[in-house]
């Protein structure tokens, strides 16, 4: 006999996948600088819809909600996993596919024809509900990374690939980490996309062409 209660629970991991994607993809930078100045601040910059894309376009308020928003949606993608997906609010692989799917979402949007930002702020938001300790260590790369260099894109690839040897670290060495394999897991899948969405920024740092932060 048809049990709409056992269907909805042999669903709810899809549901909640794509519910993570669609979190992801809500184009904050997009409708912040088509709020405040119209057009599209695909078309300025480095092309993408993040946090210091809407700086150059828009100012450092309009940059600092995007940060915050963009954060914001990748921990509630993580915390929504979470609370449905496992029965003591652990860590398993369907966060850890959920987390991946929040980036996806963000740098693929479904509304902006999948051409969206580069995942550094949601990844942030991701990684501050798994392990925030171990994003510390990461943002302590990315704040010398800018101060040496000036550049943010350089500051955030490289925090992004700190973050997995953070919570190796920081379970090695400090204490255990809940879910370590699937942090892992997301931590490099997530982290491989941040860094493949900054191709065009190696390019241009391989070059000498970057901008630096000011």
């Amino acid at each position: 006999m048809f049990s709409l209660g056992a269907e909805y629970s042999r669903m709810r991991p899809v549901l909640i996948l794509i519910v993570a994607y669609l979190l992801g993809s809500i184009p904050f930078g997009f409708l912040i600088v088509r709020a405040k100045e119209g057009g599209d601040v695909r078309e300025t910059g480095s092309g993408g819809t993040g946090a210091t894309n809407v700086t150059r376009r828009a100012g450092k308020g309009a940059g600092l909600l995007t940060l915050l928003l963009d954060a914001l949606k990748g921990a509630l993608a993580v915390y929504l996993a979470r609370k449905f997906l496992t029965p003591d609010f652990g860590i398993n692989w369907w966060v850890a596919a959920a987390a991946f799917l929040a980036v996806v979402g963000h740098c693929f949007p479904v509304w902006l024809g999948f051409r969206g930002g580069k995942g550094v702020a949601t990844g942030v938001g991701i990684f501050l509900c798994l392990s925030p300790l171990a994003v510390a260590g990461a943002a302590l790369v990315f704040v010398l990374t800018v101060a040496a260099t000036r550049y943010i894109s350089l500051g955030s690839m490289l925090a992004t690939a700190a973050f997995p040897l953070s919570v190796w670290l920081l379970d090695r060495f400090v204490r255990p980490v809940e879910g370590l394999t699937e942090i892992l897991a997301a931590a490099v899948m997530g982290g491989a996309l941040i860094v493949f969405m900054h191709r065009a920024n190696i390019g241009r740092l391989m070059q000498g062409t970057e901008s630096k932060f000011k």
